[in-house]
């Protein structure tokens, strides 16, 4: 078992300006009501903190499109979420929000520590102004192609199609989001994060952070490497924590500096709501506490680089322990996208299935290290085939069995046999490897290991044929009841961080209490004589019309959203001598080689006619190195090098995006160096 310890556990604040989908919650929310409720279990102290992150420009984009004000959004929005994720079991202890009063003191108190200690640089740099609606941009006011991949949607912070991050003017024929006019560039003054200053003192921590996931650790030190910047900690808009100095009326704190400190608001917030107001510091300010962030991998950088920074510059706070990030979550095989309809809400999925099945096939599929696809033929499949037909027959089994052929009550254990025995002991070697599984951030491991559990009960239950030994070995016949009913029993409390109401159910058929710690769970958790009851079954079978149901609406969520969503709309038209200004080659790719530490990167060696050259792609999602030698492309020529991962990129491959998201080659079988007219 292990030591008992005081957690601070956050997930990642979500936007309040639309509901949760699916992606949402096997990112940044399933995997902590996980680990939070096995840790309760241990008898930890824990605290599980979340909230709504009020204050991001995608809350102003919602509200304009709707003619309303941001706070009406975030209300709405807010009480929603909030909602949902009390109807999936997901078990914060508080649930705030970043347009509390209590938060707003919070977020300055904090950037007045960090101005006076001299940690901030005041620079006045030129920035993107929309002139039409006479403000500037913020980075997701600004859409344009990426120039790294070529994708022509990206926002002015990120790529969201090659992850790639990206600042406003490096995009490609940059727009406002607001007028669609070309902005402009104009001075105005704001206050940096001097985050290459601190570099080497965030290294040196890294480097005592033990056990972080690859992937995690992977997106850090590519930033590392390629040497951190300093970070704007102050924007020109009206929604926002004001920043609280004189010289900055009109500006607010930048959303990425305020929504991690929503963690300590709420973690306030909470302590005043338990009577104790000093509470919170025992949880952020004590260096017993272990500090855990869940997020998804696109807030890898803000809370392993950004937030640490402002935590540790302040230097009255604990640094996070782990931040075991996940990956993104695809829908049916592809990207989940709100705007085009292909998502699935979970408010919608609670008309028609219940919280716990959600909560199983989720687990089972989680992109914990690498992207992963749910799809409703799986989510059928692991319902039938796991929870009902392995843990529901097992347990439905042993509990009938009990009620018909031992007066409802646990036989006594007599003379076990040696089947009996290794039965018995797979709850303490199971358990063993569950536990373990949990302390590492392993979840799917975990919920694969509590039903091996289950799969041995079956087994077990089918070789010792009670059915038969009833009648002519009653004794052995008991036995097998006896054990069947203790590996039940260990079940309903192994499985309770994944399964909590359906495990309440099967507990109380057991007459267990719900009051148990994870010490509790021995292969004697069940007194002989102790009556046991079998109640409803625990999980019906989803029958394939009602798998095709939630496809096809699925299917027609998408078409309504977006009546042509395999082709984007047409840009603006542009001058000829712009066009003129790109120079278009033909092009043959002589090698292709993975980059280190990068998923989605590519270094090709390329040969434009003139010379060869090294271009980096963010195609590995979608080629094999190996397939690549002798392809021809179209490439762009002179466009401006560009450092990525470490590796100096001289120019772009053309690609086309198909309806499904599968990247083609732009191909010309002219030689290479041809112009491309």
């Amino acid at each position: 078992m292990p030591d008992k310890k005081r957690i601070l556990v956050t997930s990642a604040l979500p936007y309040a300006n639309g509901p949760i989908h699916l992606g949402h919650l096997a990112g940044a929310y399933l995997t902590p009501d996980f680990y939070v409720r096995y840790k309760r279990r241990t008898d930890a102290d824990v605290a599980f903190i979340c909230g709504s992150d009020e204050h991001g420009v995608p809350i102003t984009i919602a509200a304009e499109k709707e003619g309303v004000t941001p706070q009406d959004i975030v209300d709405r929005y807010h009480g929603m979420n909030k909602k949902v994720f009390e109807d999936f079991g997901i078990s914060f202890d508080y649930y705030g929000r970043t347009s509390s009063k209590v938060h707003h003191q919070t977020s300055q108190e904090f950037f007045t520590t960090l101005y006076e200690k001299g940690f901030f640089k005041k620079k006045t740099e030129e920035q993107l102004y929309d002139p039409k609606s006479e403000m500037f941009l913020p980075d997701r006011y600004v859409k344009g192609t990426c120039p790294n991949c070529g994708y022509e949607e990206a926002y002015g912070d990120q790529c969201e199609k090659c992850g790639t991050s990206l600042s406003p003017t490096e995009l490609i024929n940059p727009v406002s989001a607001l007028s669609g006019e070309r902005p402009e560039l104009k001075k105005t003054e704001h206050w940096y994060m001097p985050l290459g200053d601190v570099q080497p003192k965030l290294e040196k921590w890294l480097e005592t952070r033990e056990n972080w996931k690859p992937n995690v650790m992977g997106q850090v030190k590519s930033w590392l490497n390629d040497g951190l910047a300093d970070r704007a900690a102050t924007r020109d808009l009206s929604w926002g924590v004001p920043v609280p100095l004189e010289e900055a009326k009109g500006k607010v704190l930048y959303v990425w500096f305020d929504a991690p400190i929503g963690y300590v608001s709420a973690t306030k917030e909470w302590a005043q709501e338990q009577g104790n107001p000093e509470l919170w510091k025992d949880y952020w300010q004590n260096e017993d506490t272990e500090l855990y962030h869940f997020i998804g991998k696109d807030n890898i950088v803000f809370h392993c680089i950004m937030f640490p920074v402002v935590l540790m510059e302040h230097g009255d706070y604990v640094l996070p322990k782990n931040v075991p990030a996940n990956e993104f979550l695809n829908l049916e095989g592809k990207k989940l996208s709100t705007s085009r309809g292909w998502a699935v809400w979970l408010y919608e999925y609670l008309e028609d299935f219940e919280p716990d099945l959600l909560r199983y096939a989720l687990g089972t599929t989680l992109p914990e290290s690498k992207d992963s696809d749910f799809s409703w033929k799986d989510f059928q499949m692991h319902i039938n085939t796991e929870l009902a037909d392995v843990l529901g027959n097992f347990t439905n089994r042993s509990l009938s069995f009990t009620v018909n052929y031992a007066d409802g009550k646990v036989p006594e254990l007599i003379e076990p046999s040696d089947v009996d025995q290794e039965a018995l002991q797979a709850i303490e070697d199971q358990k063993d490897k569950i536990t373990q599984a949990y302390e590492n951030f392993r979840f799917k491991e975990a919920i694969a290991e509590t039903m091996n559990l289950a799969r041995i009960g079956n087994r077990y239950f089918t070789e010792t044929e009670p059915w038969k030994t009833r009648k002519t070995e009653p004794i052995k016949a008991g036995n097998t009841l006896h054990v069947s009913l203790q590996i039940s029993a260990a079940l309903s409390c192994l499985f309770d961080p994944i399964l909590p109401a359906k495990m309440k159910e099967l507990r109380a058929q057991l007459g267990l209490s719900d009051d148990f710690s994870w010490d509790d769970i021995t292969p004697n958790m069940l007194e002989v004589g102790q009556t046991v009851s079998q109640g409803d079954i625990l999980f019906e079978k989803i029958e394939d019309e009602t798998i095709e149901e939630q496809i096809q609406k699925l299917h027609d969520k998408a078409a309504a959203a977006d009546p042509a969503p395999d082709v984007p709309e047409l840009k603006d038209n542009i001058d000829f001598g712009d066009f003129m200004k790109l120079d278009l080659r033909a092009g043959e790719i002589l090698k292709a080689e993975k980059i280190e530490k990068a998923d989605k990167l590519l270094k090709l060696t390329v040969d434009i006619g003139l010379e060869k050259r090294t271009i980096v792609s963010g195609i590995s999602k979608h080629f094999k190195p190996e397939d690549l030698p002798g392809q021809k492309v179209s490439v762009v020529a002179n466009l401006a090098p560009k450092k990525l991962m470490g590796v100096e990129s001289q120019g772009m491959i053309l690609m086309a995006e198909t309806p499904n998201g599968e990247l083609k080659f732009v191909e010309t079988d002219a030689e290479p160096g041809s112009p491309i007219t």
